[in-house]
């Protein structure tokens, strides 16, 4: 019984002590996705909402967005955004 108590105990601890890391992730996760909506739609292009996103590096996104369209917005050289179709 001992043993078992251990074990529950560490795993609440556990799971106490990454469930805001966990939150704060995701939170991160949907205001990137409604920044890169924001972006596309200010750009004139067809989105209707972020449903995925893959990051390809520094202010480097791939965007999948409702409407099936799929998009790579990115930080040119030139400090301009860019959203390209593809």
């Amino acid at each position: 019984m001992a043993i078992a108590r251990r074990i529950a105990l560490g795993t609440t601890v556990v799971a106490v002590l990454t469930a805001p890391f966990s939150i704060a992730a995701q939170e991160d996760v949907e205001k990137v996705k409604k920044d890169l909506f924001a972006v596309i739609t200010l750009r004139g292009n067809p989105c209707g909402a972020v449903i995925s996103f893959e990051r390809l590096g520094e202010n480097d996104y791939n965007a999948i967005c409702q409407t099936g369209d799929r998009y790579h917005i990115f930080v040119s050289s030139e400090d301009r955004v860019g959203v390209e179709k593809y």
